[in-house]
This record gives structure tokens, sequence and C-alpha cells, in this order.
């Protein structure tokens, strides 16, 4: 086995692992910000996110360049990378809440604004139809 190659493996993933976990805590940001009044931080943290998954792709790069140099991955490798993944997965977990967060609050903002325009809202009927419920709009009123 290769000690250098996978010392600087464990390097890799150290600084990985380390980069996910303040990805971690920039999405619990996010989550705080998208529940928030702040159209400010939501930028901001989006801004966070997406240079951190650039600083994030160019690393998994270096890592995926030093795996095969390493033949036989020791125990501490093994147990880095299932961190990494550990974070990674609780990651794409927190990405997804956040994201349904977002898609919630654009559907509120479309029932809104067709009210406000005077466009019927869509409802749902017994059998989970979709159907139109005549209204007068808040412009007019």
């Amino acid at each position: 086995m290769n000690r250098d190659a996978e010392a600087r493996l464990a390097d890799a993933l150290d600084q990985e692992l380390a980069l996910a976990q303040e990805l971690s805590a920039v999405l619990q940001a996010e989550r705080e910000a998208l529940t928030g009044t702040s159209p400010e931080a939501v930028t901001a943290r989006a801004a966070q996110k997406s240079d951190l998954i650039e600083r994030f792709a160019s690393l998994e790069a270096r890592r995926e360049a030093l795996w095969p140099e390493v033949k036989a991955p020791s125990a501490a490798i093994v147990r880095r990378w299932q961190a990494l993944l550990s974070v990674a997965d609780s990651c794409r977990q927190a990405n997804e809440i956040n994201g349904y967060i977002i898609h919630s609050r654009q559907h509120q903002v479309r029932q809104l604004l067709d009210a406000l325009r005077g466009g019927a809202p869509g409802t749902y009927g017994p059998q989970g139809q979709t159907r139109v419920c005549a209204v007068r709009a808040l412009a007019q009123a």
C-alpha cells in the first residue's frame, strides 16, 4: 500500500468532510432565511451554498484522482468515507426540504397574485380533481 497516497487521500477526505459540514450549516441557515422575512438573507445563503458546492466539486475531483492509487484503503480511510457519505446525505435531505419550502412559497405567491388580479383560484373536489371557484377580484372590491 502506498502510504503517501493514503495520506493524501485522507487529507482530501478530511477537507471534503469539513466542507460538507460547512454546507450543512449553510443549508440550516438557508432554511431559517426561507422561513423568515428577509429576501437578502435568502440571497446571501444561496450564494454561500453555490460557492461551497463549487469548492466541493473541486475537492471531489481531487479525491477521485487519488482513490485509484490506494489499493486497499485502511479502516481510517473507510471511516472518513462513511462520515462524508453521512454528512452528504444529511445535506441532500436538508436541500430537499429547502426546495420544498421554496416551492410552497412560490405556490402561495402565485395564489395571492391570482387573487389580486381577479383570477379564479383552483381548489380540489372530493375526488381530487382540480376545479375553479369564481371569486371577485380584490382589486375590484
